[in-house]
């Protein structure tokens, strides 16, 4: 039998989520090998401060997602095929669904008006901020439906919920500045009006003071727990191991600072995302609720989420095309100096 093969009959087969023993080395061996790509990518890709170019963020997204994607491979030598598919719907589920933070990042930099050269360094502690929280979140959630199994359908519930409301909002509706953590943060915090380079916190006539980009951090973070709450049920749908929603959610999540400066100006002409992503939340919602009565293989998982993404990808490019959608200029997202 193929790999291929095997891998397909073990997700139409499993009538279980994959379930293994993680013993402490491994976690220790993920943890330092995250941290590690992460590190190179900040110290050796990213030591200098600068504009980063379409092309530079082109390649950077196929590295990141190659990587993200061959974790596929290791799962499968190490688990099987179960823990294998698993692993990749729940890859492509927090993909899909981390675009639309993207485009939030672009409306906060837009905002405080942050110099492109600064984007990412904002980006990677914003990434490295949210690896800590999603594991949080992760540990929390399957505690819960392990301990209580009335969460499960409290989460499918939330998660059709919220596909009507994120497939009927738009971009429009963002507004940092009504955001409670802004108010907070700038009443809790002296801040400087304006920039001191890529630093966070600096000193004025002797008085520490924290910059406008440590405030864009702050509101970056938390934009991402608001996306953790519907994306970490949305993939314990799909998986209730916690090294592989964790690993799925820490791939997808180290792509999007490059996945940021390949998307950020390219918001308009993907007209249908937020109608896709409300598809795939309903999906894996109703997926939630009836869980008690039929255990859905992965394998449709998988089909379904591809078909959406491919159905709202084409559609919006061709809406785009119709309507004459010229290039887009991937520098748009900051100017030098704080509005």
């Amino acid at each position: 039998m193929t790999p291929a093969l095997q891998l397909a009959t073990a997700s139409n087969s499993g009538q279980h989520f994959a379930d293994f023993d993680v013993s402490a080395t491994v976690w220790a061996a993920f943890f330092v090998g995250v941290t590690t790509l992460l590190l190179l990518d900040l110290l050796l890709v990213h030591r200098k401060p600068h504009v980063i170019s379409f092309r530079e963020a082109a390649i950077e997204s196929v590295v990141w997602i190659s990587i993200g994607i061959s974790f596929t491979a290791v799962m499968f030598w190490w688990q099987g095929g179960q823990a294998a598919g698993e692993y990749i719907a729940g890859y492509l589920i927090e993909k899909s669904l981390s675009v639309d933070n993207v485009f939030v990042w672009a409306v906060l930099f837009s905002f405080f008006a942050v110099p492109a050269k600064y984007q990412f360094r904002v980006l990677f502690f914003g990434v490295f901020g949210a690896l800590v929280l999603r594991a949080i979140f992760i540990f929390a959630g399957v505690a819960l439906i392990e301990r209580f199994d009335w969460v499960l359908y409290v989460f499918g519930a939330f998660l059709v919920f919220t596909a009507f409301k994120i497939a009927r909002h738009s971009d429009d509706e963002v507004h940092p500045e009504r955001n409670p953590v802004l108010k907070l943060v700038r009443k809790v915090i002296p801040t400087t009006s304006e920039y001191h380079g890529q630093k966070l916190f600096t000193r004025e006539n002797g008085r520490r003071m924290a910059t406008p980009l440590f405030t864009v951090l702050v509101m970056v973070e938390a934009t991402d727990v608001l996306f953790a709450v519907d994306s970490v049920p949305a993939i314990l749908a799909v998986s209730r191991e916690p090294f592989i929603v964790l690993s799925s959610n820490a791939f997808a999540i180290m792509g999007l600072r490059s996945l940021y400066f390949l998307l950020a100006g390219m918001a308009d002409r993907f007209r249908y995302l937020n109608v896709g992503l409300g598809v795939i939340l309903g999906f894996v919602g109703v997926k939630m609720l009836i869980s008690g009565f039929y255990h859905m293989p992965v394998a449709i998982s998988l089909a379904v989420i591809a078909v959406v993404l491919a159905i709202t990808i084409v559609a919006s490019l061709k809406a785009d095309k119709r309507d004459g959608g010229g290039p887009v200029d991937p520098g748009v997202t900051g100017s030098d100096s704080i509005a």
